[in-house]
């Protein structure tokens, strides 16, 4: 008889990869154990300046996720600790840990810093990229969780010499404990995941351009480090050698990425084009004249989404200069600091230009920690030691029970670690959903305070934000004008009010001072107020006594070069934010209960996937299908890039699905209307004339999206030798004769991709050509093969594919764009004419197959974005709650996307998103009630004149007239408490809570 399941997880590695796994995994009803290396969670996401393409501040955005790992009353953070070994099975493992000692007492630190101050002991900082120094004993960054601090052995001269001794002397609480051993720690869990993350290149193995020689070339981790506010410079552009600001900066591609000699890596890393004009153009923000950028690169490839966009802008708009190269040397400019690039362009001439710093795009690899870790769990490993998984079920290990995310599966971008971390989460429930919620702790619900009839008081938080905010404001004096304030009690500044040391501060001031209203001037209340608010309720007031200024954004962003207004406009704000906060009452949150059952629309492979995954986690499920069959675009499809069949896993997926009697399947049905919100929506189909209404608690969208079939374009449905990448592989999945007469076959890539009508890269095309390509040489070696294309993008380990088509002979030519690409039929005869950019003459291929890498294509007023109030974008495609960190939820509540609805990608991440989306649905499945916001409006009907401009102008739906008064009323769970209506209410009836006529005429008059 096997042993029980346990519901408990082991997630190792504390990066956002990591991060987000124990999140969905412990919302879904399991105890969580998140095993970190180092002092403290965060990882490389820690250290970066701001987030590509939407130029968030990285750790702004970061920040609440750590404080709410930290606060999770069903997560462990277990730092500075290392999985040794595991026995057992899938569903009950025993894992050996080693937990190092921090010399700290956790229990007893109160962070205050008085131990570092005194430290005699200075160490290079690697969290600085060893640009600055920190202390033997320290806290690796301000926000850092556990914000508790930690003795380095190796530097400490009281653990090395047996001397000093100065910061147990100093700490008050006697938190010091040079004694502390190292502990073996033993775990049952049901499932680990490993989230080991990656390393960046070390340029100083092979030491090809000088890194370790001049000061002035610096990796681009460093760089992220010099340009970001909290960092050794404090966010100013300057050069390490002398600290002046540089008139020029090179950055050099593919350091350490698709190169094959000693120490080096032959896969492309996937995220350094864009981060690397990320950097550039977060560079010319920070320079005080006009800074001269150019990017040295083999093949630009930015094919995440939106990715595109952000290119051509830095091309068209920021000036950043692009040069197509292979760089040779950078040579030291004698008493400059400056360097000589030396380099061979595009058409073969040698070359060579002066700059002032050298950034050196440095590609990512698992750590050796994390290699040494896969292969004492038994984890198969490929060549490049990434974890080995199937495109079919790329979260899970060759270990049943060990899953893997983020760039230990591979090397990848913030949003797909994300997208992996939940996935790995889903799937890990999904087999250990009998055991959900049976180890788990009920957070205590502290008993709010009676604020009624009490004279406010209260206190405002001023955030520094490093320099973020105050290199521009004058937060002291901001904090001076808010002490004069009516009301103001108490205020204060904070270096980063977002910390878990600040947060605690905060509640703590709140019960020393006797605050019952707060203000907080730091950044955005979109990432930030729920922080904030349930430190409120962990000291006892109601959450809505808080308001926020975004003095970020609104001043110090903004108005960087006018730092005076900057301030008194903060001073301003500030002082309406304290008017307002004085007459802010509590409100009360409804609770929801969820409906128990699920709706996935889209019978492709995400929907599939989506739908197979909920039902093992033992909800039913509506599978709604608007085709006849299941199977979506991956019915034409014939092998992954990897070679795996695609036909075969089809086929399995369809019987798997319409056999589980957890899914419903409504094959040819459509969606006609959709009523309700997160919880409680109500959709009607049709099929075949008769309609139906299903009830469900929370929604997927999967829908899809298709090739396009360019009409008119290259002779497309006018000559049968002509047709789409698709087309081909439905050829290949049905081994069609006629591809056994092709003597030469021609690619062209980006067929209605990367043009102004579409200015997105639609991803997986380069793969799949070169996977097609591949398939007809091997079936016949002797066909003449041509790939005509713009920039390859075979990204991350697809670059061993690309690698593998030129070997086996495949002829990839480089097509200048702007000249065009002509496809005629001579006599009879293909000719496929275009300018060679390297050659820079005509060439005309005559081919007896022309395939078109044909756009992925969306509809852009598609019904469904109406019915769920959700979001397209330009493109058509859906727009998720955040790119970086909540990629496959939606902004409205319980509906959640996946797959080639959310834009391009192959099938392993329309999977792996499938699996992330339907493990974002179970945290509020689990859940089974959810508290909806207070700040809604509500309607006075003694007011109301029926006149129906409410319902009219809500983008949500939430007003609509009660069948008994016939006045107006507002569906509170519909409700985004946007204040539309209130504004458009002809007879003053609708207010909205929160912001009523009394509140913001407050902010008005004291303006």
């Amino acid at each position: 008889m096997s042993k029980p399941l346990v519901g408990a997880v082991m997630v190792v590695g504390g990066g956002v990869a990591g991060i987000q796994a124990a999140l969905d995994l412990a919302d879904s009803g399991y105890k969580v154990f998140l095993v970190e290396k180092s002092a403290s969670i965060g990882g490389v996401m820690a250290r970066l300046d701001k987030t590509f393409p939407t130029n968030d501040c990285s750790m702004c955005i970061l920040s609440p996720k750590l404080v709410e790992v930290g606060r999770h009353i069903n997560i462990e953070l277990l730092t500075l600790s290392e999985v040794n070994a595991i026995s057992g099975e899938e569903g009950n493992f025993e894992v050996s840990i080693t937990r190092h000692p921090r010399y700290v007492d956790m229990d007893k630190c109160i962070a205050c810093g008085l131990c570092a101050e005194k430290c005699p002991a200075s160490v290079p900082d690697s969290y600085d990229g060893n640009l600055a120094s920190r202390k033997a004993i320290y806290v690796q960054y301000a926000q850092a969780v556990p914000l508790k601090y930690a003795i380095d052995p190796e530097y400490c001269i009281k653990l090395t010499k047996g001397k000093c001794g100065i910061c147990r002397k100093k700490c008050p609480t006697g938190a010091i404990n040079y004694e502390d051993t190292r502990k073996d720690i033993s775990l049952n869990v049901g499932a680990v995941v490993i989230s080991q993350g990656a390393e960046t290149f070390d340029p100083a193995l092979h030491d090809t351009f000088g890194y370790k020689k001049y000061p002035n070339i610096v990796t681009s981790l460093e760089f992220e480090r010099i340009l970001s506010a909290s960092g050794p410079y404090a966010g100013h552009l300057v050069r390490p050698s002398d600290e002046k600001e540089p008139e020029k900066i090179a950055w050099l591609q593919c350091i350490g990425s698709r190169d094959e000699h000693i120490g080096a890596r032959g896969y492309c890393s996937g995220v350094c084009c864009t981060y690397a004009i990320k950097e550039a153009m977060l560079a010319k923000e920070h320079s005080k004249s006009g800074l001269d950028t150019a990017i040295f690169y083999i093949d630009i490839r930015t094919n995440g989404k939106d990715f595109e966009k952000y290119y051509n802008r830095a091309k068209a708009e920021a000036g950043i200069r692009f040069i197509k190269s292979k760089v040779t040397e950078a040579l030291p400019v004698d008493g400059t600091g400056g360097h000589l690039i030396r380099y061979i362009n595009e058409s073969g001439k040698r070359c060579e230009e002066e700059f002032d710093m050298v950034v050196l795009s440095v590609g990512l690899g698992v750590t050796n920690q994390g290699a040494d870790l896969g292969k004492r769990l038994g984890v198969d490993l490929n060549h490049y030691n990434f974890a080995e998984t199937s495109s079919f079920s790329p979260v899970e290990s060759s270990v049943a029970g060990i899953y893997v995310c983020g760039a230990f599966q591979g090397p990848k971008d913030i949003p797909s670690s994300v997208i992996d971390s939940s996935a790995a989460a889903g799937v890990a429930g999904s087999r250990l959903s009998g055991s959900r919620w049976r180890l788990t702790k009920t957070k205590e619900v502290k008993k709010e305070k009676n604020v009624a009839g009490d004279r406010s008081r209260i206190g405002v938080f001023v955030c520094g934000c490093g320099s973020n905010i105050a290199g521009v404001v004058d937060v002291t004096a901001v904090v001076e004008s808010a002490k004069k304030l009516p009301n103001v009690v108490y205020a204060e500044q904070n270096m980063f009010s977002c910390a878990q040391g600040t947060q605690d501060k905060i509640a703590e001031l709140i019960r020393e001072k006797d605050l019952n209203r707060i203000v907080v001037a730091a950044c955005s209340p979109k990432t930030h107020e729920p922080l904030f608010q349930e430190t409120l309720q962990s000291a006892g007031i109601n959450k809505y006594l808080f308001e926020m200024v975004n003095i970020r954004n609104q001043c110090s962003w903004v108005h960087k070069q006018a730092p005076e207004e900057a301030t008194q406009k903060a001073m301003d704000l500030v002082k309406m934010s304290v008017a307002k906060a004085a007459r802010v009452q509590p409100l009360k949150e409804p609770i929801l209960q969820i409906n128990q059952r699920a709706m996935v629309i889209g019978g492709g492979i995400a929907g599939m996937i989506a739908a197979d995954n909920l039902a093992q986690q033992g909800y039913a499920v509506d599978l709604v299908e608007r085709q006849a069959r299941l199977g979506g675009n991956a019915l034409s499809l014939y092998k992954t890039w990897k070679g795996e069949d695609i036909a075969g896993f089809v086929k399995q997926m369809v019987e798997k699905v319409e056999k589980n009697p957890g899914i419903t399947v409504h094959a040819g049905s459509t969606i006609k209307k959709v009523d309700g919100f997160v919880g409680a929506f109500r959709t009607t189909l049709e099929k075949e004339g008769c309609r139906e209404a299903l009830d469900h608690g929370v929604t997927i969208i999967a829908s899809g999206a298709s090739e396009l079939k360019p009409e008119g374009q290259y002779l497309y449905g006018t000559d049968d030798r002509v047709i789409t990448g698709l087309e081909l592989q439905a050829r290949l999945a049905r081994r069609d004769e006629s591809l056994d007469k092709v003597e030469t076959a021609v690619f062209i890539q980006c067929v209605g991709s990367r043009i102004p009508e579409r200015p997105y890269c639609s991803k997986l095309c380069c793969a799949q050509s070169i996977r097609s390509a591949i398939e007809l040489k091997e079936n016949k070696p002797d066909t003449e093969i041509f790939i005509v294309y713009r920039d390859m993008r075979p990204y991350g380990l697809r670059e061993d594919l690309y690698r593998e088509a030129r070997q086996k002979g495949i002829r990839f030519l480089r097509y200048n764009f702007d000249k065009g690409l002509d496809v005629t039929n001579e006599k009879g005869c293909l000719e496929v004419s275009f300018t060679d950019f390297v050659l820079r003459r005509k060439m005309v291929l005559s081919p007896d197959m022309l395939v078109l890498a044909a756009a992925i294509v969306r509809e852009k007023n598609d019904p469904l974005a109406g019915f769920f109030k959700v979001t397209q974008n330009d493109d058509g495609f859906y727009v998720e709650a955040h790119l970086k960190l909540r990629p496959v939820d939606f902004a409205t509540d319980g509906v959640f996307l996946c797959g080639l609805a959310h834009g391009p990608k192959p099938v392993d991440e329309s999977i792996a998103q499938a699996q992330a989306a339907a493990a974002r649905a179970v945290t509020l499945l689990s859940a089974g009630s959810i508290p909806v916001s207070g700040t809604v409006a509500h309607v006075n009907p003694r007011l109301c004149s029926s006149c129906g401009v409410c319902v009219s102008v809500c983008p949500y739906s939430a007003p609509r007239f009660s069948e008994k008064t016939d006045k107006a009323e507002i569906e509170s769970a519909l409700c985004k408490g946007c204040g539309l209506c209130a504004a458009s209410c002809r007879s003053g009836a609708i207010a909205l809570k929160g912001f009523d006529d009394q509140q913001i005429t407050s902010m008005i008059m004291c303006a």
